[in-house]
């Protein structure tokens, strides 16, 4: 009988980014510890409300572009996400301002 000869491959496999997962997580647990010291020490005003819609807009940033992976992408695509996102936010902004006026 004629021995066989296996071929083994060797698959290189990429080691993980973690380095990159574990920046965004310090710098979300970083963020999200601010918003509970301004949650227990500012008074609550319209400074506050900014202030936290600034700091989540900030950390969904951090998270679709790192865990949804967009900052990956072509800069098209990431235009063709963000600008609805920016036109709808405008239109709230719009919509809440214009309907507080009649007063």
């Amino acid at each position: 009988m004629a021995s066989h000869s296996q071929v083994i491959e060797e698959k290189v496999i990429a080691p993980a980014q973690t380095g990159a997962i574990w920046k965004t997580f310090w710098i979300l647990l970083i963020l999200t510890a601010i918003e509970f010291v301004i949650a227990f020490t500012m008074p609550n005003n319209h400074l506050r409300v900014a202030i936290f819609a600034g700091m989540t807009i900030v950390k969904a940033f951090f998270i679709v572009g790192e865990f949804m992976h967009l900052k990956h992408e072509v800069k098209v695509l990431i235009w063709a996400v963000l600008f609805p996102v920016i036109t709808i936010a405008w239109l709230l902004v719009a919509l809440l301002l214009e309907g507080g006026a009649h007063r």
